[in-house]
């Protein structure tokens, strides 16, 4: 654990697994696109989600932020990040059920109600060099897919435009799929991307246009402390932004 200000950061092998500054909603990082896909919906009230990969927990404390009324199910295979999230992050029980246990047999067995968002941010890595712990392959959506409900949101990190690519999301996008648009997220301050996949047709311009339409976003969007761009992404070609 490290502390700069209010910030308090959670450092694992030498990877950045979380950040968390009580007094802003936005980090200003990849923390904020985990979420920013339920704003493609002009007023956004999921009443469950799944956090696969909880680190110390600066999403889930977002979302408490945005949506107090939800709840969380987190999925954390590392006994010290549950630990620093109850301890040091302030993840209450009755915000989130917290399951020490391996995502891909979580998501495996779980047959229990589905989620208005699942969000796919599993990381591991060494030296400082993050990479994603579970192969995102077709199996693997659609073992994710099978979570969310009729209306939900699916939220999946990748190091990189290349492993997004690579992966089988943009297959899955040819394929006669509940998704009916499809984003890549990512700001300045990281080469990560964020695939965000909706149930229903949206574009670009919808994003901003909603966060501008809620206050408790608005503000940080024209300061600069939430920072994003935003891409179509296609099945028929998908070829990385330059920034």
């Amino acid at each position: 654990m490290r502390g700069a200000g209010a910030s308090r950061r959670l450092y694992t092998d030498g990877i950045l697994h979380s950040q968390f500054n009580p007094r802003r909603i936005v980090t200003g990082s990849v923390w904020d696109l985990l979420w920013l896909g339920l704003y493609f919906h002009p007023r956004p009230q999921p009443q469950r989600a799944l956090l696969l990969g909880l680190g110390a927990g600066t999403v889930a404390r977002q979302l408490q932020m945005l949506f107090g009324e939800l709840h969380v199910t987190a999925v954390e295979n590392d006994p010290v990040h549950v630990r620093v999230a109850r301890e040091q992050f302030g993840i209450e029980p009755e915000f989130a059920t917290i399951h020490l246990d391996d995502a891909k047999r979580f998501v495996a067995r779980y047959r229990g109600p589905r989620f208005d968002l699942v969000i796919d941010d599993l990381f591991a890595g060494r030296g400082g060099v993050p990479s994603r712990a579970i192969s995102c392959d077709r199996k693997w959506l659609s073992q994710l897919q099978r979570c969310l409900s009729p209306t939900g949101v699916l939220s999946i990190n990748f190091a990189d435009h290349d492993e997004l690519k690579n992966s089988a999301v943009p297959a899955m996008l040819a394929r006669n799929s509940p998704i009916k648009s499809a984003f890549s997220l990512r700001c300045p301050a990281t080469e990560n991307v964020i695939a965000a996949l909706l149930p229903y047709a949206a574009q670009s311009a919808d994003l901003r246009a909603h966060l501008n339409a809620t206050p408790m976003l608005a503000a940080q969007l024209q300061s600069g402390g939430l920072r994003y761009q935003a891409r179509t992404l296609t099945s028929a070609s998908y070829v990385a932004p330059q920034m």
